[in-house]
């Protein structure tokens, strides 16, 4: 094996360090934070999550801007796009029910600095996301006055006209973010009941706009004379599903809340599934709706809905809506506040964000300072920024974690268990020092001339005499047994689990080279048609060879708790849609998510590095290190060694039989 040079050994060492992942142990069910959230509970926090103002703004600013009443068409795409990235979410949230979303995927899956960027990103987000909503919340309630609020604030109180800021401090706006804080830091079941009476309320509203709507819906609307169907085309309706699909970036809120789920495992896929289910049904039909009752050229993109109800000469029936879009906002605004401080928490947990941060109120169950000090942020961001400017930033978080939540489920999937035990040769501070075996263990290994085989556990030890027994396929991340006479010369030295990795890395690459050629290729990079073709098949063929090199592994075969269906396919499907909708967004998003991430590292390797808890678990003494020998005959030799102060080793073997429990007499022989 080559050695690094002295030299590089500082710089692997920070590799390590970089790229050590989480470790769970213990119960998976134990938490500081109170478990009392059912189904129905995560059910209505997921729709909470979606269904807020994109249902009463963006449905007419799509409608009319982008693809016309083909509109439904856009959220169907976007909610087949979402379910994919959806997929990925439950099956962490059901088979890791740890709080942190995106960022605890990232860390028990691919590294540390990635898990804490994802996270840091996910703050950014969510911060923004609260911010938007509560200053749309104050401009829809200020239309409704017509616009009382806002002339008063610049009459009496002051105005600025700085760029990037509003003209204005919504004071409104900063207030209703605070006191919704309060009420969050009073509890999971305090937020989970208000949730509760709004989103009720809400979907009331959605079942009255639906039942009325179609009653004045007039088909000619959707005639030639108005446009047609589709006037925007094709191209309109990608256009539109790529911004239909921020509509739906609400649902790992039920992911941020498995820690305080009564039963994760079954509670987080079902109330996924249910949730986007229903709001990709309520944003079809009201799309639907609003494009029947009036012609999609004339639509208010602020209040389309309220606008159509007051033009067809039902004022109350808009009064209605209204009500109904600001208690809708008051759910999403809910679910920022409450899954914000989660991630926060977790990240301060881990030791990689600030300690206080970690405390939990021991009456509440819930990280009151998080909640308090980035509800204080939140409203500050909301009091000075302009909506428009929020918004911008918004998406591209999101993105960044759906792809790394994608890529981290086939990384994981692929991955054999890992358990703490650890062999004697890498936990010994000498490498060529070998235990010396019992002589009875000796002797057996002495009547065959093969090498003892050494295991982590005991039981990856019994399912390898399982599978040498049966003839079965190879373990985890391993090639199938099918692949094995063509590729085991090529691949068959390889770790289990890492060719798999390097194929991820691949299918990222390709998946941003192919995207950036077909956003790019022809406009701004004007390549001739020879070469846009060729780059676009190299990349196409990169990908599919990546997702071929990863199938014809061995995947884990969990069945106790949700899977996503065809992987690798179904996230390598939701890793090229982000990376194609990230290709979207404008080069000034680019900019500030760079200066973002730089204020990021700097908050990581001035802090985090020096108090990760994973990094004070590596420099923790290990005071008993096991092995498993597997000897010709069958029979399993576990040996375990208790580390003295002084450095010496103490050994004792056990002898256990893969086929059988030995008998007295047998255990008196061996003795």
């Amino acid at each position: 094996m080559a050695t690094c040079p002295r030299g590089c050994a500082p710089a692997v060492r920070l590799c390590q360090r970089l790229n050590r992942l989480k470790t769970l142990d213990g119960d998976m069910m134990a938490t500081s934070l109170k478990r009392c959230l059912s189904t129905l509970d995560l059910t209505l926090l997921g729709v909470g999550g979606m269904v807020g103002s994109g249902l009463y703004v963006l449905t007419g600013t799509v409608a009319k801007d982008t693809a016309g009443p083909a509109v439904i068409v856009s959220f169907i795409f976007a909610g087949i796009a979402s379910l994919l990235a959806a997929f990925c979410y439950a099956e962490f949230g059901a088979r890791i029910p740890k709080t942190g979303s995106a960022y605890m995927f990232t860390y028990v899956s691919v590294g540390e600095l990635w898990a804490f960027l994802i996270g840091w990103n996910v703050i950014l987000e969510n911060m923004i996301g609260g911010a938007a909503v509560a200053r749309a919340w104050s401009g829809y309630l200020d239309s409704i006055f017509n616009h009382a609020i806002q002339n008063f604030t610049e009459t009496h109180i002051m105005q600025w006209n700085v760029p990037f800021l509003a003209h204005y401090p919504d004071l409104l706006a900063a207030g209703i973010l605070i006191v919704a804080s309060v009420f969050i830091s009073f509890g999971v079941q305090v937020s989970s009941y208000l949730n509760h009476i709004f989103s009720t309320v809400s979907m009331g509203v959605i079942a009255f706009i639906l039942v009325f709507g179609f009653m004045l819906a007039d088909p000619t609307n959707w005639s030639q004379e108005q446009g047609g169907f589709a006037p925007y085309g094709l191209s309109g309706i990608l256009a539109g599903s790529a911004t239909c699909f921020y509509a739906f970036v609400g649902f790992d809120v039920i992911a941020s809340s498995s820690e305080e789920a009564k039963n994760p495992q079954k509670a987080i896929p079902v109330a996924t599934a249910i949730s986007l289910g229903l709001a990709a049904t309520a944003y079809v039909l009201v799309s639907t709706v609003l494009t029947l009752m009036v012609p999609w050229r004339t639509l208010d993109p602020n209040s389309a809905l309220a606008d159509a109800f007051f033009r067809r000469g039902y004022s109350w029936a808009g009064i209605v809506v209204a009500v109904g879009s600001i208690c809708a906002m008051n759910t999403v605004l809910l679910c920022n506040l409450f899954s914000l401080p989660r991630i926060v928490y977790a990240m301060a947990e881990d030791g990689l964000f600030f300690s206080i941060f970690a405390k939990v109120n021991p009456l509440t169950k819930v990280p009151v300072n998080a909640i308090l000090v980035f509800g204080v942020l939140m409203s500050t961001m909301a009091l000075i920024f302009d909506l428009e400017a929020l918004v911008q930033f918004l998406s591209i978080g999101t993105l960044l974690a759906y792809t790394f939540v994608a890529a981290s489920v086939i990384v994981l999937r692929f991955q054999p268990e890992k358990t703490n035990s650890k062999s004697t040769a890498s936990s010994s501070p000498n490498p060529n020092a070998e235990l010396s075996p019992p002589p009875l263990e000796s002797q057996a290994i002495a009547e065959d001339s093969e090498e003892p085989k050494q295991y982590e556990s005991f039981s990856d030890k019994l399912q390898l005499v399982e599978r040498q027994k049966s003839g079965e396929a190879r373990g985890v991340g391993q090639l199938k047994a099918c692949w094995e006479p063509y590729l085991d010369r090529l691949l068959g030295d390889c770790e289990p689990g890492e060719v798999v990795a390097f194929s991820v890395m691949m299918l990222i690459v390709s998946s941003v080279s192919l995207c950036a050629v077909l956003e790019f290729g022809n406009k701004q990079l004007q390549l001739p048609v020879w070469s846009f073709t060729m780059l676009l098949v190299i990349f196409s063929s990169a990908f599919i060879f990546s997702l071929a090199l990863i199938w014809i592994h061995e995947p884990q075969r969990n069945t106790k708790t949700f899977q996503v269906p065809f992987v690798p396919l179904t996230p390598g499907a939701s890793i090229l849609i982000n990376v194609f909708l990230m290709m979207k967004l404008s080069f000034l998003t680019w900019i500030r998510f760079t200066v973002w991430i730089a204020i990021g590292l700097l908050v990581y390797f001035g802090y985090g590095i020096w108090h990760s808890k994973e990094g004070l678990r590596e420099l923790q003494p290990k005071d008993m290190a096991a092995r498993y020998v597997v000897l010709p005959s069958g029979s399993l030799v576990e040996t375990v060694q208790n580390v003295q102060p002084d450095g010496q080793v103490v050994t004792s073997a056990q002898y256990i039989s893969s086929s059988a429990t030995p008998t007295a007499e047998e255990c008196a022989e061996k003795r």
